[in-house]
């Protein structure tokens, strides 16, 4: 009898694909949504902020409660590595810990059933065999790892190190193995992908990774997430609008846009470099603009808040995130004096509100609207109801769009398919469509 795995991918994309690098490693064993049961249990842990950070120790702790005697529990990831003394010294529920440079070999280290900390990062390559989740047709590519910026938030180079690229050819040779297996879509991830390649030198690394990947039989539809603004060019906005696969998706976090804060949290750019590129990705057809702000890091004034606001809510962003700010040690924010806790919450709440007006706003929008959609599943909501959502947009944090499982009284709609359809209406934030071929 097989022994059985049961996995939790917690935080980023980024972190979905090293979770899938160790599906792929251990193979042999059979999955199983039932922690219960399971022989294995890795929990794959997100280290970010504060709120990530205790979900991954919450996660672990209520897997303890409910594993069977005999199994094994293990903790990798970026939480377990940045705290990798801490935690092994206090987490005595924990059987093998390792961080981020072993997912490559996760299978020797439960083979041995001993912890492991390597000093490289693990970088993905064509050689790996993961197992993509979720989707028989779209799937994360990873770009590189680590980060050259120095933001005054964030903590990830600290224990991601600096930026290190693939090489184009490796990306070009996962991506031509994935369209073999049926996969047409792809999301393009790192920490900063606008500079893919230039901790080898080469300033134009995106838009070469863009016309490699539009050369490539198969693929359908891509994005790029995680753009920087300051390694971000006006040319590589142009060059993502006039490739045939990639679409005009624009995701750059900008974090604040007022120009003092900017400065204090090392972002590289003001308010009016990133403003302009804002401003040239909104001229591009059916642009579709996400972004992510940071409310109450240290220094920032209720004048400035107001004016991160009134862009936020006047620009006409199609998505936002917002994210409280989180003090995390390492981070030169970190020794700044502190905003209190409940002037964040109530300025993440107001700013959270203006994100929700927005994309409502880009949601109706499309009403009316001819689209090609791609159907996943069955939707929650009805039996006689699918769910999808637009080709262009990336998977669960766009949004999702209701279909009628039939077109006619003949053809049923299949999973993983592309659709043209028109989208009709919307119901709460989802949108309603219906398909026509």
């Amino acid at each position: 009898m097989s022994k059985t795995l049961h996995v939790i991918s917690l935080g980023c994309t980024k972190n979905l694909i090293d979770t899938e690098v160790m599906m792929g490693k251990l193979q042999e064993y059979e999955l199983t949504s039932d922690a219960s049961t399971a022989d294995v249990i890795i929990v794959n842990t997100c280290g970010f902020i504060d709120a990530a950070k205790q979900e991954s120790i919450n996660t672990i702790l209520s897997i303890h409660d409910e594993r069977k005697d005999d199994s094994v529990l293990v903790m990798a990831g970026c939480l377990s590595e940045r705290y990798k003394e801490e935690l092994q010294a206090e987490l005595s529920e924990v059987d093998i810990f390792t961080g981020v440079g072993d997912y490559d070999i996760i299978d020797e280290l439960l083979e041995a059933k001993r912890s492991q900390y390597s000093d490289k990062v693990f970088l993905i390559n064509d050689d790996i065999d993961r197992v993509i989740t979720g989707s028989n047709y779209h799937a994360y590519i990873k770009l590189s790892e680590g980060c050259n910026q120095a933001c005054s938030f964030c903590a990830i180079p600290s224990f991601k190190g600096k930026l290190n690229s693939r090489d184009l050819s490796s990306i070009i040779s996962e991506v031509e193995g994935l369209v073999k297996r049926g996969y047409y879509d792809f999301s393009f991830v790192s920490q900063d992908s606008s500079s893919y390649l230039r901790d080898k030198n080469i300033k134009d690394g995106l838009e070469q990774l863009i016309d490699a990947i539009d050369a490539i039989e198969g693929v359908k539809s891509a994005r790029i997430l995680y753009l920087y603004p300051s390694t971000t060019t006006l040319s590589m906005i142009q060059k993502i609008a006039d490739a045939k696969k990639f679409h005009n998706y624009y995701d750059m976090p900008i974090q604040h846009a007022n120009n003092e804060m900017l400065r204090i949290m090392k972002r590289g750019f003001g308010k009016d470099k990133t403003m302009e590129q804002l401003e040239y990705m909104k001229k591009m057809p059916n642009a579709f603009i996400r972004t992510s702000f940071i409310v109450g890091h240290p220094h920032e004034s209720e004048e400035m808040f107001d004016e991160m606001c009134q862009v936020a809510s006047e620009f006409g962003f199609d998505r936002i995130n917002v994210f409280a700010y989180s003090n995390e040690e390492t981070t030169t924010a970190y020794d700044m004096e502190q905003i209190p806790a409940e002037v964040i919450e109530k300025r993440a709440e107001i700013l959270g509100e203006i994100a929700k007006e927005a994309m409502l706003k880009s949601l109706k929008n499309e009403i009316g609207k001819e689209c090609e959609i791609v159907i996943d599943g069955e939707s929650d909501e009805h039996e006689f109801l699918l769910s999808a959502k637009k080709l262009s947009w990336a998977p669960e944090v766009d949004g999702e769009i209701y279909v009628n499982d039939k077109t006619d009284d003949s053809k049923e709609l299949e999973f993983g398919k592309i659709y043209k359809a028109k989208i009709t209406g919307i119901l709460g934030d989802i949108l309603t469509a219906t398909v026509y071929n």
